[in-house]
């Protein structure tokens, strides 16, 4: 899908939206997850001591209070007002902007290193969002952004997708927007990247799992926790998400152990240097 497919200002406001209703929940849902990214990520810009770092679509500023332990100087900036008061509340030392990743209000050439961790996948204009990663590293500054592998390999969004398909519908009114798992692919990671004039590109696979306690906190981070599946599961009939909710439960069983869930949760990590 490309942007004359949708409506980029209509989705983009169906995004903000959501992340401003989700907010309250993601750290309780998808967050202990997602900050397992941080060191990988961060270890890809060679981030060191006194580096200067733009951590765009900060959220709760996972990545930002990693890269403050690391001694760099740190701006998050995020397009939802209540992810930069979530942010601000749990980190100190780092300097929360609200601001749109697609059009950043930093000068040229300003940071050392620029992250984005998982953000891309919320963009109408990722494309947009990678030329201004560019603009604003000065000369062999690096860049670097994660988004989850697909779904037959990132176990738990396969579980909700699957179940969704088959025990609901997924012909829904809602704002169309780029492919969720578009930059899943190496070469479409590696050549969005190259388009945008990052040299050196490096595009690979990293692990992780989810530690989920118990079956039902899948299903409710899928409801709760994010933005696109959540509002498709939203708008599902109360009789449908029931089925949901068992489906996802009955599929996750072969990934129990003695702690709870151990849910493989793979990402794509990509890179690049201006």
């Amino acid at each position: 899908m490309s942007d004359g497919d949708f409506d980029p200002q209509a989705f983009h406001a169906f995004e903000q939206a959501g992340w401003e209703r989700a907010a309250g929940h993601y750290p309780g849902t998808f967050g202990a997850l997602t900050a397992l990214a941080a060191v990988a990520l961060l270890d890809a810009v060679d981030l060191r001591s006194g580096g200067r770092v733009l951590d765009v679509a900060t959220g709760p500023g996972y990545v930002a209070a990693e890269a403050a332990a690391r001694g760099a100087v740190v701006v998050g900036v995020d397009f939802s007002p209540s992810m930069i008061a979530l942010a601000r509340r749990r980190v100190a030392g780092v300097r929360f902007v609200e601001g749109d990743a697609e059009a950043l209000a930093f000068g040229s050439g300003t940071f050392d290193a620029v992250v984005m961790n998982f953000g891309l996948l919320h963009l109408a204009r990722p494309e947009a969002a990678l030329a201004e990663a560019h603009r604003v590293l000065r000369p062999g500054g690096r860049y670097a952004y994660t988004v989850w592998a697909p779904p037959d390999q990132a176990v738990g969004f396969g579980i909700v997708l699957r179940a969704m398909e088959v025990h609901g519908t997924t012909d829904l009114p809602l704002p169309p927007g780029p492919p969720f798992f578009r930059f899943s692919a190496r070469e479409a990671s590696q050549a969005a990247l190259e388009r945008a004039g990052f040299r050196r590109v490096a595009v690979r696979q990293v692990p992780l799992v989810w530690r989920l306690r118990s079956a039902g906190d899948l299903f409710r981070a899928a409801l709760h926790g994010g933005v696109r599946t959540s509002a498709a599961l939203q708008a599902q009939t109360p009789r449908a998400l029931d089925r949901i909710r068992a489906a996802v439960a009955e599929a996750l069983a072969p990934y129990r152990d003695e702690e709870g869930f151990a849910v493989p949760m793979p990402i794509v990590l990509a890179s690049g240097i201006r």
